[in-house]
């Protein structure tokens, strides 16, 4: 045998036994995957997920596996997602403010940084609503009471340390003589309770939320850019004069270092579902204002809300 052939044979041989000998990577996802959720089952949150499960079926071979978290406005599932496996089979949903304001304030294990950041999915802003039988017709009968009768009046909001308070708070920034007294309470059901029992005279909450009563509730206006198409006759608070926007956005993310495919994979996924028109018509017939933004977009929104929140915090001397 000649040495030109004699060494190509080899180099062939080796070249085999090397492919033989490892095996290629079988397609991400080859098993289920585990969805946290940090809240509880039947939640907001787990609604909103369930209805892209749905979705995440219809293009995906392998099924989410549920795993609830709830507890301590979120912390304990935001915590337990930072510190899942960064082998692309765990990620989980969040809720911006709460993960930064706990960032902020409350010394959790986990910073903004402890993420890849897969999309955002719900754009919920706050509103104001009072009953139906009220004798406030518009927001500005509101501050006019308040300018004149210091904490007559209660407000509804659930927290402390939520996208409810930082509301108030930046109520009170903008209107310093108008005094109003917030009563916390542990969740939604019980803040709308509350303004049904007469315990409070109006409440800042979710569009997702206050539509649960929304026969008994008059929503004088919505703090978002524009209009909600949830609710298209109700005038947004800038519409009055006031420059308040506030929301809770509902996100996806998994643990800093996941396997870079897979994030590849959940981000093509993710925005796949969030274009799905049957999807979207799922989630408006649920009540979830549905809006995607892309990884980057939704990491920088991420920064802007640390310091803006970090600010009003420490203006309140709510943190250092």
């Amino acid at each position: 045998m000649r040495p030109f052939k004699f060494f190509t044979s080899l180099a062939m041989a080796v070249t085999l036994a090397f492919a033989v000998s490892s095996p290629v990577r079988a397609a991400y996802p080859e098993k289920p995957v585990n969805l946290i959720i940090a809240f509880t089952a039947g939640g907001s949150s787990d609604v909103q997920a369930r209805i892209m499960q749905k979705y995440w079926n219809k293009y995906v071979k392998q099924p989410w596996v549920f795993v609830y978290k709830p507890g301590a406005g979120g912390m304990i599932g935001f915590t337990e997602i930072a510190k899942a496996s960064k082998d692309g089979y765990t990620f989980g949903g969040m809720n911006l403010p709460h993960m930064v304001l706990q960032e902020l304030s409350q010394k959790a294990a986990f910073t903004s940084d402890s993420y890849e950041y897969l999309a955002q999915v719900v754009n919920d802003p706050q509103c104001v609503a009072v009953l139906k039988t009220s004798k406030f017709k518009n927001f500005k009968e509101i501050l006019d009471f308040a300018k004149s009768n210091p904490n007559k009046l209660k407000v509804g909001l659930v927290g402390p340390l939520s996208g409810h308070h930082l509301m108030y708070l930046e109520f009170c920034k903008l209107f310093p003589e108008a005094k109003i007294t917030k009563v916390f309470y542990k969740g939604a059901a019980d803040q709308n309770a509350a303004l049904l029992g007469g315990e409070v005279d109006l409440i800042f909450g979710n569009i997702n939320d206050i539509m649960r009563s929304i026969s008994e509730f008059h929503i004088l206006n919505v703090a978002s850019e524009k209009r909600n198409a949830f609710l298209p006759d109700v005038p947004t608070l800038k519409e009055q004069g006031i420059n308040l926007v506030s929301d809770i956005r509902r996100i996806f993310a998994c643990p800093k270092g996941t396997d870079p495919e897979a994030v590849r994979f959940l981000r093509v996924t993710l925005k796949k579902i969030c274009n799905d028109p049957d999807y979207l018509e799922d989630m408006k017939k649920a009540g979830q204002p549905a809006e995607y933004l892309d990884p980057a977009s939704l990491e920088a929104y991420i920064r802007s809300l640390e310091v803006v929140d970090k600010k009003l915090l420490q203006e309140n001397g709510l943190i250092k």
